[in-house]
């Protein structure tokens, strides 16, 4: 994560790159939720982590490839959820 703010990060970066950037997080962050799901030590943590997955799915799809404010803020949000969760879980 850089320590330059959100809206200047992306300032000189096409919005085709943005939607890269975009795409290969929520990639991450889908196999962070599957690992979990298929470690999980019950069957209920295992399906919260699957509906994880199918959320973020449903929420990538959703989001206009040219909206560049709605790519980044979804950047934003799951590049703190992939940090909370490298924190949580030493996986």
């Amino acid at each position: 994560m850089s320590s330059v703010p959100r809206s200047e990060r992306y300032e000189n970066i096409p919005t085709a790159l943005v939607y890269d950037i975009f795409a290969e997080l929520a990639t991450q962050l889908t196999g962070r939720y599957i690992r979990l799901s298929d470690t999980a030590p019950s069957a209920a943590e295992r399906d919260q982590w699957w509906q994880k997955v199918l959320e973020l799915r449903q929420y990538k799809r959703a989001v206009p490839a040219r909206d560049r404010a709605a790519l980044i803020a979804h950047i934003s949000q799951w590049e703190a959820e992939l940090s909370r969760l490298q924190g949580a879980h030493c996986v």
